[in-house]
């Protein structure tokens, strides 16, 4: 009998859950729709398009998913699993017909995915080791991934503290990945979770989030360009702009440390960025980073929870922010959080939640 109640009361929660979600609450600027594009994903983060229509979705739930939009009206109508008991699968990429996975402490390849999916029986598909030789913490352990176009890897290994330095200098950093070692393209990174590559400068710009416990209003979460390899982005010595650490700052680091190009806030917790070089979005859309805030845990009053559109200029700095999805916060209730950003080849923009499982997709109305 008891086994029956938990169950049913399961289903109850659950069913409240979903009917909590009103898509109608997520507001959009003028001409645009925000809509959902597929639900019951667990915990969809960092997605990639693949051939055929497919797009993958990685999960921190230790999932991957293979979705397709058969009947081309905007809906995804079928839902694969194909990697499942992994260390939290966040990340993944595609490159070349491969799909790359990214656990916290490893690096996986699915070899000719679109012509495994054709045969899919419902079982996981078989995936190559691309390395095991990464960090295993989980704190800042999460992963987002890119294959670059020589076919080397870049993912994140963030700090495993709030603040702290450790032996191990891939800690807090960028890496590549070639040739079966890691190269650190960018030190002094406390967490980043998102990064992409600027349509037309070839610089690779990211998000990082702020250290806590300095209180609500520092310091800010920033978005930063990686313009040499090596650079060093100030962790754990100054964090956004000009705080200096109180524990760590009057360290002699011998570092010339390059600054945010665009203060985010304190503790609005960016993760994915994105470059929109599409044709659905207004010309003067071209070239923006949509940047997804997931939002903070340990502020008084709830920050971030929402999606920004970033100007740039000519030069491919930041000249202007606006707010592009918001909605996501009911007064302090939380009703989702934006993960990551994706523009698909036809120029649509998916935008993954792992707080409401699901995605979005922003079409133009106009």
């Amino acid at each position: 009998m008891n086994k029956i109640l938990n169950t049913s009361l399961l289903i109850l929660l659950t069913t409240q859950s979903i009917l909590a979600f009103d898509i109608n609450k997520l507001d959009v600027p003028e001409n645009f729709k925000v809509e959902i594009f597929v639900e019951d994903i667990e915990a969809p983060r960092q997605m990639a398009e693949g051939e055929d229509g497919y797009i993958f979705v990685g999960s921190k739930k230790g999932l991957v998913y293979a979705l397709r939009d058969h009947d081309g009206n905007g809906k995804i109508d079928d839902v694969e699993i194909i990697a499942k008991d992994l260390n939290d699968s966040s990340g993944v990429a595609y490159h070349e017909g491969s799909l790359f996975i990214a656990e916290i402490d490893k690096v996986w390849r699915i070899d000719n995915i679109e012509k495994q999916l054709a045969d899919f029986n419902d079982t996981v598909l078989e995936k190559t080791l691309v390395t095991d030789d990464l960090p295993s913490d989980a704190w800042h352990g999460r992963k987002w991934i890119m294959v670059d176009k020589d076919g080397s890897i870049l993912l994140n290994v963030g700090a495993p503290c709030n603040v702290c330095l450790k032996e191990d200098e891939r800690y807090a950093t960028i890496l590549r990945y070639r040739d079966n070692s890691w190269i650190i393209e960018a030190r002094g990174v406390r967490n980043t979770v998102g990064f992409d590559i600027h349509p037309t400068n070839n610089h690779l710009y990211f998000t990082d989030n702020g250290r806590d416990w300095l209180g609500d209003s520092l310091p800010s979460c920033e978005l930063n360009i990686l313009e040499e390899s090596g650079d060093f982005f100030g962790f754990p010595y100054l964090h956004a702009q000009d705080v200096i650490d109180p524990e760590f700052g009057e360290y002699d680091h011998g570092y010339e440390i390059k600054k945010p190009v665009l203060d985010l806030g304190p503790h609005v917790a960016p993760t994915g960025i994105e470059f929109y070089t599409g044709n659905l979005f207004p010309n003067e859309f071209k070239n923006n980073a949509f940047i997804t805030l997931h939002g903070s845990w340990n502020s008084s009053k709830k920050v971030g929870y929402k999606v920004i559109r970033v100007m740039f200029d000519e030069d491919g700095q930041p000249i202007s922010n606006s707010d592009f999805i918001t909605g996501f916060l009911d007064g302090e209730k939380v009703i989702g959080r934006p993960a990551a950003p994706l523009m698909l080849s036809d120029g649509t923009l998916i935008i993954s939640d792992d707080y409401a499982n699901q995605i979005y997709r922003v079409k133009r109305t106009l």
